[in-house]
């Protein structure tokens, strides 16, 4: 059992700002890695010589900068599903806790499992898009941008079309979540001690462990998501798949015909090798931006410490943290100009 708890020194905005940061730099540091794992998935010719030959053919026929097709598609999406991934997991918590305020870890993955579903299908046509602007030629392009590319898919492939492929996302939650728990209901027989103790740094090797089970087990899922993202009879060879299917079973049934099993894998190697930076970025530049956070609030002296400030309460919100000062200022004031008459 586990107790959920926040940092009740963070206003929501602000811890919505933090996560934002912190994922869009992870997002821009890794994106060459996602990039060569899309293309991996969908099968386009890159992808013969493996991860390495895709990226160096890549930057010879479109240029380095084609390493990072897609990324402000995929930063941009960020801070609407980060809210309501947050807002639907707060409200899913609050559902699984019980009354005294414990929660099991199956049913906090469960939580955040179905919220980031939530957040999934309401944000899923950007995902579309990113996957459109990655497989395309740069210098052929199909799409002049994000907005074109919307306007494009809608009016040419219709409104569906902007939600081709979200039922292997949706089905690939479930293994995700599977390889999560397992993960972590043997944590404390891996580190031989109580997941209470951990320490920073060993609750980032078990996220990037966790992350690294489950994305291996959901992969397939994912590969099937690609590949029906960018099937479109309206772009040059037909988005550039590697198969031809009718749905989401016949990719299943074509793929593993003509690429064998291992094939619902491919592209998993570099998406593996992005876990470790993007997490480890994502946790270092998280933990700076509440830093500061913490120190605009007025509860540490410094952004670059976690030394706390003498005298103030901890456990005080950050709006009631500024009426306490602003009562303090008051009184303050009220005292210096009675002395002063």
């Amino acid at each position: 059992m586990a107790t959920w708890r926040r940092d009740g020194r963070l206003s929501g905005p602000q811890r919505l700002c933090c996560a934002g940061l912190a994922g869009a730099l992870s997002l821009s540091l890794t994106a060459p890695l996602e990039l060569l794992t899309v293309l991996a998935q969908v099968g386009t010719w890159h992808c013969g010589r493996g991860p390495l030959g895709a990226g160096r053919s890549l930057c010879r026929t479109e240029g380095v900068r084609a390493l990072w097709k897609g990324n402000l598609t995929a930063c941009l999406r960020l801070c609407p599903y980060s809210a309501l991934q947050l807002a639907a997991s707060r409200r899913l918590v609050i559902l699984f806790t019980d009354e005294l305020g414990h929660i099991s870890h199956w049913r906090a993955i469960i939580a955040g499992s179905l919220a980031g579903m939530v957040a999934t299908v309401v944000t899923y046509p950007t995902d579309v898009i990113k996957t459109r602007l990655i497989v395309q030629n740069r210098l052929e392009p199909s799409y002049e941008g994000i907005l074109h590319a919307f306007y494009k898919i809608y009016h040419q492939e219709g409104l569906l079309a902007l939600y081709r492929g979200v039922s292997p996302a949706i089905l690939g939650a479930i293994p995700f979540s599977a390889g999560s728990f397992f993960v972590y209901i043997n944590l404390d027989k891996i580190w031989r001690e109580p997941m209470v103790r951990f320490t920073p740094l060993q609750n980032f090797i078990n996220g990037c462990v966790a992350a690294g089970v489950a994305q291996t087990l959901s992969f397939p899922f994912e590969t099937v998501k690609r590949k029906m993202q960018a099937q479109s009879a309206w772009l040059p060879h037909c988005g550039a798949v590697d198969v031809h299917f009718t749905g989401m079973a016949d990719c299943f049934r074509q793929t593993v015909k003509n690429k064998g099993v291992l094939g619902l894998w491919s592209g998993l190697t570099p998406s593996l090798l992005k876990i470790v930076p993007y997490f480890g970025v994502m946790f270092s530049t998280f933990e700076f931006c509440k830093r500061v956070c913490l120190y605009r609030n007025g509860y540490i002296e410094s952004p670059l410490s976690y030394k706390l400030t003498p005298g103030v309460d901890q456990s005080l919100l950050p709006q009631e943290l500024r009426e306490l000062k602003r009562l303090r200022r008051d009184n303050f004031e009220t005292r210096k100009s009675a002395l002063e008459n």
